[in-house]
């Protein structure tokens, strides 16, 4: 056995210092760790060293609604080179996660680059050191049953990434434990939503759940702009115009479109159609429903869709159906004040971890959303990592703040 094996089967045995608890993953990201150094517009120190990627921050966003021993069903892969700083290990080790560590000392840490430039402060990025991507074949037994996966990639690979987990897991089935299709969240790459990708994507949408690019990736896939040319904000109308043009494109596929926006919020966005009945039997309400591709609420859904009502394999039952009349709705930020905005860097990827769990859990996509929201405004009220914190009778708090009491402040103000 090499090292790199040896190191893992300890790290996932043991953890920090104590036995780990077998729980059931509702969350598992194929994101990868990064440690990040961020460059911002002047006059604003860079800072370097610190923990980051897609797999961290949306690692972050789910473990945020799971305290011990619930932060157990968070998984996420961390691969560790011969340059890893001790206080990051700290870190991943407070939030008691079901973290798959992999440590290989002939190689350094994928570490990456920053920047923030123009008047909307778009993102650049680059990788500063080789990049260790997840594979499907990377994925242990026990993150392999979650009931949720995000991953972030370009649209071939997504649909390369949801072929192999489906198959792993149909391969492990049992008569006691038969096959269940998990949740897939995509997040694509921005590199590669472009008008190009257009047809990659939409053979994508077929496969999966949600999908999530922000404002700019849905522009750059729909060949637009999604900025108003009058004040450079974000336009509502355009974000609208380009889901409504995705959704239409596929009327009879259950996916939806959660589109990230900034300072505007998110916009939620689903055809009518089939949908898995929730574990409760008790249809969802929508607070607003949208019959897009020309499906409205009161066409006799159950005879259009005869047969349809089935997934690839079959294997879903007429009454796990629930008809759907669709959604459309903008969710808005949790922070309404710019200033408490310190740095964005992640708080896409916490959003949908948060968003991911609450789906994994039951949740209607509206309040997933809420979710997300809350997620992404501890990410980004600060560089770095938002501080985890227990009172004298071990109730999480983070910068301060008790999650729960920020979601419910939250709705609160949706009604």
């Amino acid at each position: 056995m090499d090292k790199t094996a040896r190191s893992q089967d300890k790290d996932i045995a043991l953890g920090p210092g104590k036995p780990k608890t077998k729980v059931t993953k509702d969350f598992v990201t194929l994101g990868m760790f990064i440690i990040d150094e961020i460059e911002f517009k002047h006059p604003k120190p860079p800072v370097r060293g610190i923990l980051g990627g897609a797999g961290a921050y949306s690692a972050l966003g789910a473990r945020l609604f799971s305290p011990p021993p619930t932060s157990q069903s968070v998984g996420w892969i961390v691969d560790k080179g011969s340059d890893f700083p001790s206080e990051l290990s700290k870190i991943i080790d407070s939030w008691d996660t079901g973290v798959v560590v992999r440590q290989d000392y002939t190689r350094l840490t994928t570490r990456g680059w920053n920047g923030y430039v123009g008047s909307g402060d778009k993102r650049l990025f680059e990788y500063k050191t080789p990049k260790k991507r997840i594979a499907v074949e990377d994925i242990t037994p026990d993150l392999l049953m979650s009931k949720s996966f995000h991953l972030i990639c370009s649209p071939n690979r997504c649909q390369e990434l949801v072929a192999g987990i489906t198959s792993r897991r149909k391969a492990a089935a049992t008569p006691q434990a038969s096959y269940t299709r998990p949740l897939f969240v995509w997040e694509p790459v921005p590199d590669l939503c472009t008008p190009d990708e257009l047809l990659n994507c939409t053979n994508t949408l077929r496969l999966i759940d949600i999908c999530s690019p922000n404002h700019l990736e849905l522009a750059g896939f729909m060949g637009d702009s999604s900025l108003d040319p009058d004040d450079g904000e974000v336009s509502t109308e355009r974000v609208e115009r380009a889901c409504e043009q995705l959704l239409a494109s596929m009327p009879l596929q259950s996916y939806a479109l959660v589109i990230r926006a900034g300072a505007k919020g998110c916009y939620i966005a689903r055809n009518g159609g089939r949908k898995r009945r929730p574990h409760n039997n008790k249809p969802s309400q929508s607070r607003k429903t949208h019959g897009h591709g020309g499906l409205q609420p009161d066409t006799d859904m159950e005879a259009l869709l005869a047969g349809l009502l089935q997934d690839d394999d079959g294997t879903v039952a007429r009454e796990e159906i629930e008809l759907d009349p669709g959604l459309e709705q903008w969710i808005p930020a949790y922070h309404r004040d710019s200033s408490r905005v310190i740095d964005p860097t992640g708080g896409g990827n916490a959003f949908l971890g948060g968003l991911s769990v609450a789906l994994a859990r039951g949740e209607k996509l509206e309040d997933a959303a809420a979710w997300g929201s809350v997620a992404a405004s501890f990410a980004i009220e600060q560089v770095g990592m938002p501080s985890l914190s227990l009172d004298g009778n071990g109730v999480e708090s983070w910068n301060g703040e008790r999650v729960e009491n920020r979601l419910e402040l939250f709705r609160h103000n949706l009604v």
